[in-house]
């Protein structure tokens, strides 16, 4: 007989979906005669979608059935899925889906061992599939030992199936159950677990700032968080370090010390300790308070008795759709693209859609529903639904059904995963067993609970996924390295838009460290990056900045100033509530604590005389369109003094010339001993202590690492290994990036921006997208009714797919096949970052910087500026010099996504540092024509060597 809590550390060893996968719900059926609080936590299993909630139903069971319920106990052990129940097929064939490339993953299917792989599955760039069957193989050999001891056997399998580093409780239990069967298996299993420290060693990052000088201290961190073994980790130190494990050394001593206490030898004084700070931003969306409490409860701690209040209080409440949908947000972002299920296969081939839980466990899940739903109802937390036999009765329709709910298709204007209203009433009008409806039940009053619109934007339509795909293999076109996530757990996955260097291979994303914001939360944030949490007290508009530390933890945190939410704004006789969005004539205005924020367009239908609009320019303040420039102190080039002026700028705030014409080292502003390097920027924010300085004043003796490999392009079209080295030999930086033969001759391109550039690298190194050819000297209309300007005389390019239907970026002349967004944002909120970030000015660089790890297609770029009405203007563009009709539609696809995080204040996004001061979001696509969309059979592109032929976009120092 297990006891309870042994049992409770096999079952979270499991993959949780293969629980639910396993557990037959007759099991429950043992509770029937003891108290209903253990036989509805028992069915719960079963109907639970989210695996975080799993895990804590499961860690909390034995409180409801005690573990002197042995049928129940005997009955849910009997249906775990153990190493008999298995087939004795190739071990490596459930790691197949953790190879990159789709002929490896392809080969790895049909493959009967190891060998069969070799020659189509390269070692060095398949890690995550080789790591995966080495350890199946040791867990088969390890765990062989235990014959017909069946504890011992599911124990030892528990220890292998787990991605994380094994527990104390999984070792100890070895040790219990195992100890007299098989003492091979003890030292199997111990050899295994020996390369493998108890503690992840990211939690040992602290011993590194014990080192005594700052390379030991650098290569420290870059071996805790790139190595796993342990001997790995002390054979590199000793290299890198260049001294052997004294004990008093104080590294080694940190280190050797406590590489396997089970807790830091440090005390915990993080602010965020315990805390999920992602599901905290999300509390403050709940309208009703009993929500807002539980919400805030279950961030530190989601019991059971919480969450199943939760679900029939919230999770259905359609004035809580906010905050369920921030709360899936947290748990499972939307991504683009759906691929390799096996079970769900109408949802394959789908790259410009998007899903949040395109996964094999989702597929499994489906599956398992259905059998479920086999048995006659459909079991949800707050109803019964009575069916009819659904093998019989539109069987197809319930399998969309069930892979909808499981692998969540989500849409930008509700990031809701229900179906349509009418879907749900037609076939439960057809299915449901009416006989068995309770009192007042109706399919029509159900499905007003369950799915209450009928909006194409905001619900799933099932016909959509009763048919397979269209596009089939085009969808090679469209790319999505970082889903699934190839990376470790405490790692993040970022697109690799760098290419490769010559001769080498490399994978199309990059694993990289982060926090996770709060100790209790999934998500994770870059490092180094900024992060606005709320307070820990929850008071609703306190919130505090934190940085994400080289010891993997949000520290350093700083108290914002406090918002009053409860303020709202009166416009038009009406009152608007905090965060909600209107327009006020042609403005877009959002309500922030009592105060109307609204962007500055000039609106023809204001002016009040005939005259005033025969010259209404589409300028702000309605200023002539003659493009005289102007370079204001925030670095941004303006059109005109009047725009300048009408955009607050006094006249000393200005000077004419467009600003990438100006030396901002002439003269020297820098002391004798110091070298000042041009570094120039466009600021978001204006305080006294934080000038938005054109310039970086450096010892001239700089220290370079000649061994960094950033390439960068000096004026003279020379090529040097990194920037330091091309300040340090006294060069003018051209562009970020190799030198490109396409830029070897200086013709010069006009950005969205104003800004001339000598050529297009120049201009997409500085994340500017290229209006036109030669130098600037036309100003386009911000608003959408422009008059005649100078534009009419530009020779725009043509564009670059035949039926795209383009946008016009504010302030262009051209039209661009490109996703589009506008950006709203809080002043006064951007004013108070520099303060908590030494003084550092926010510019518009930053924020491209964040929201480019958000663009998930390598096909699509971001590109962006400030416009001339101060709105933030953002491209996401197709690389490709002649993208197709597919690539077109992700990169709007990746922009709607976008737009909609920023609209929802989504904390997968405003969470960061500047982006917090988003207010909201106007998003505008390029349509493109039915009769140039992709047909079936249409040849692949080998998009890598694309990407790498178009990697003028894609050159910019991350």
């Amino acid at each position: 007989m297990f006891l309870c809590l042994e049992m409770i550390f096999f079952f979270l060893a499991f993959n949780t979906y293969d629980i639910l996968r396993a557990q037959d719900s007759s099991c429950c059926d043992h509770a029937e005669a003891v108290p209903s609080a253990c036989k509805e936590a028992c069915d719960q299993l079963s109907t639970i979608k989210s695996e975080s909630r799993l895990k804590h139903m499961l860690q909390l069971l034995p409180d409801y059935c005690p573990e002197s319920m042995n049928e129940l106990w005997n009955c849910i052990n009997a249906s775990l899925p153990g190493a008999s129940k298995k087939s004795d097929g190739w071990v490596g064939l459930g790691c197949c889906e953790l190879a990159i490339s789709a002929e490896c993953r392809q080969n790895c299917k049909l493959a009967s061992s190891r060998n069969d792989i070799t020659k189509v599955c390269k070692k060095d760039s398949e890690k995550p599939l080789y790591n995966c069957i080495t350890k199946n193989e040791m867990g088969s050999v390890c765990c062989s030992y235990a014959g017909r001891h069946t504890n011992c056997r599911e124990y030892c399998q528990a220890i292998f199936r787990t991605d994380s580093s094994p527990s104390g409780s999984q070792i100890n239990a070895i040790l219990s159950y195992c100890q007299s069967v098989s003492p091979q298996l003890i030292s199997c299993v111990g050899n295994y677990t020996k390369s493998y420290p108890i503690r992840s060693p990211v939690d040992s990052l602290y011993c590194c700032d014990r080192a005594e000088d700052s390379h030991c201290q650098s290569a420290c961190r870059h071996i805790l968080r790139t190595r796993t073994t342990e001997q790995e980790i002390i054979d590199e130190l000793i290299a890198e370090c260049d001294r052997q494990p004294l004990p008093q050394d104080p590294l080694w001593q940190c280190f050797l010390g406590n590489a396997h206490a089970p807790q830091p030898s440090h005390p915990d004084t993080s602010p965020t300790a315990k805390m999920d700070c992602a599901k905290l931003h999300c509390c403050s969306k709940a309208n009703t308070s009993v929500c807002r409490e539980m919400c805030h409860h279950s961030s530190t701690n989601w019991r059971m008795q919480t969450m199943q209040e939760f679900d029939q209080l919230c999770e259905y409440n359609p004035v809580e759709a906010e905050l369920v949908s921030c709360l899936a947000d947290v748990r499972e972002p939307c991504q683009l693209g759906c691929k390799d299920l096996s079970y769900c296969t109408n949802f394959n081939n789908r790259p410009v859609e998007l899903f949040r839980s395109c996964n094999t466990q989702a597929d499994q899940g489906a599956m398992n529903d259905i059998k479920l739903w086999e048995k006659g109802s459909i079991q949800m937390p707050h109803m019964s639904i009575p069916v009819r036999d659904i093998g019989k009765c539109q069987p197809d329709m319930w399998k969309a059904v069930a892979c909808s709910l499981q692998i969540k298709p989500c849409y930008s204007k509700s990031r809701g995963s229900v179906i349509c209203r009418s879907d749900c009433v037609e076939i439960l009008t057809q299915c449901g067993d009416h006989s068995r409806f309770r009192e007042g039940q109706t399919p029509e009053s159900i499905c007003d609970m369950l799915s209450p619109t009928d909006d194409p934007d905001r619900c799933i339509p099932l016909e959509k996924y009763l048919t397979p795909s269209a596009l089939g293999d085009i969808t090679q076109e469209v790319i999505h390295p970082c889903n699934p996530n190839p990376c470790p757990s405490h790692q993040l996955c970022e697109v690799n838009r760098k290419g490769c260097q010559p001769g080498q291979d490399c994978l199309p994303y990059f694993c990289v460290p982060g926090c996770k914001l709060g100790e209790a939360s999934e998500l994770l944030v870059h490092m180094d990056s900024l992060i606005q949490v709320p307070v820990p007290s929850g008071k609703a508009g306190c919130y505090e900045v934190c940085s994400c530390g080289q010891s993997g933890r949000l520290e350093n945190c700083a108290d914002m100033p406090c918002v009053d939410i409860s303020k709202t704004c009166v416009v038009g006789g009406q009152r608007k509530s905090h965060g909600s969005v209107f327009k006020v004539d042609c403005q877009l205005c959002s309500c922030f604590a009592g105060t109307p924020i609204c962007s500055t367009r000039q609106c023809l239908s204001l002016l009040s005389s005939e005259e005033d609009r025969q010259h209404f320019t589409g300028l702000p303040c309605s200023c002539p369109d003659q493009f005289v420039p102007v370079c204001a102190q925030n670095g941004r080039t303006y059109p005109s003094a009047c725009v300048a002026r009408c955009m607050g700028m006094q006249d000393q705030h200005f000077s004419f010339g467009t600003c990438r014409s100006r030396d901002p080292c002439m003269p020297n502003p820098c002391s004798k001993n110091q070298r000042c390097t041009p570094s120039r920027k466009v600021c978001l924010s204006s305080t006294s202590s934080s000038p938005c300085r054109q310039y970086e004043c450096q010892a001239r003796s700089l220290t370079c690492d000649k061994n960094q490999l950033d390439p960068v392009c000096d004026s003279t079209n020379t090529e040097h290994p990194n920037l330091c080295l091309l300040y340090q030999r006294g060069k003018t930086l051209s562009y970020m990036g190799p030198c490109q033969d396409a830029c070897r001759s200086r013709r010069p391109v006009c950005g969205h921006n104003g800004e001339t550039y000598g050529t297009v690298c120049e201009a997409y190194s500085d994340r500017a997208a290229v209006d036109y050819a030669g130098p600037c000297h036309a100003v386009g209309s911000v608003s959408e009714f422009g008059g005649e300007s100078g534009c009419d005389a530009v020779l725009c390019p043509p564009l670059p797919r035949r039926g795209c239907q383009p946008v016009r970026p504010p302030g262009a002349c051209c039209p661009l096949c490109a996703g589009m967004l506008q950006i709203l944002w809080n002043k006064e909120q951007m004013n108070v970052f520099p303060e908590l970030n030494h003084n550092r000015p926010m510019t518009v660089h930053d924020v491209l910087r964040i929201l480019r790890l958000h663009v998930s297609v390598p096909q699509c770029d971001i590109f962006g500026y400030l416009s001339i009405d101060s709105a933030i203007v953002v491209l996401i563009v197709p690389v490709d010099y002649q993208p197709t009709s597919l690539q077109i539609e992700a990169c709007n696809k990746e922009a709607e996504k976008i737009d909609s995080l920023i609209n929802f204040g989504s904390p997968t996004l405003v969470s960061r540092v500047p982006l917090s001061a988003f207010v909201m979001s106007e998003v505008k696509v390029s349509a493109i024509s039915q009769a140039t969309r992709p047909t079936p059979g249409s040849p692949p592109i080998q998009l890598l060597v694309c990407a790498l032929l178009a990697l003028l976009l894609t050159l910019w120092a991350p």
